[in-house]
């Protein structure tokens, strides 16, 4: 690919982004008010989100891997777990990770 390419693509990308967030302006209040779209509006971004990590996590290409990243996942589910800030979260789930890949 490329450079002329990658930005016509970043360009188009851009558009695209501000089109739907254009077309999220233009949606009824009365529509966002229904229950259900609130608690999809509530739930959306967390699915979204877990799927994510989740796929950050647990692949490396097209395959399934279980490796460093997933014990640092799991330090920080524990730190979650025992309400530490979020800065503590990040710094634990590094330190399992780092941990981890120098043991290995």
């Amino acid at each position: 690919m490329t450079p002329t390419e990658i930005w016509i693509a970043i360009a188009v990308t851009a558009a695209g982004c501000y089109l739907v967030k254009l077309l999220g302006l233009a949606v009824p209040a009365g529509a966002l008010e229904r229950p259900a779209v609130r608690r999809l509006a509530a739930l959306l971004p967390v699915a979204l989100l877990a799927a994510l990590t989740a796929q950050q996590t647990f692949s490396d290409g097209t395959a399934l891997v279980l490796d460093a990243r997933a014990a640092g996942l799991a330090a920080a589910a524990v730190a979650l777990l025992l309400r530490a800030p979020f800065l503590l979260v990040v710094g634990v789930a590094v330190l399992a990770t780092a941990a981890v890949r120098a043991l290995a």
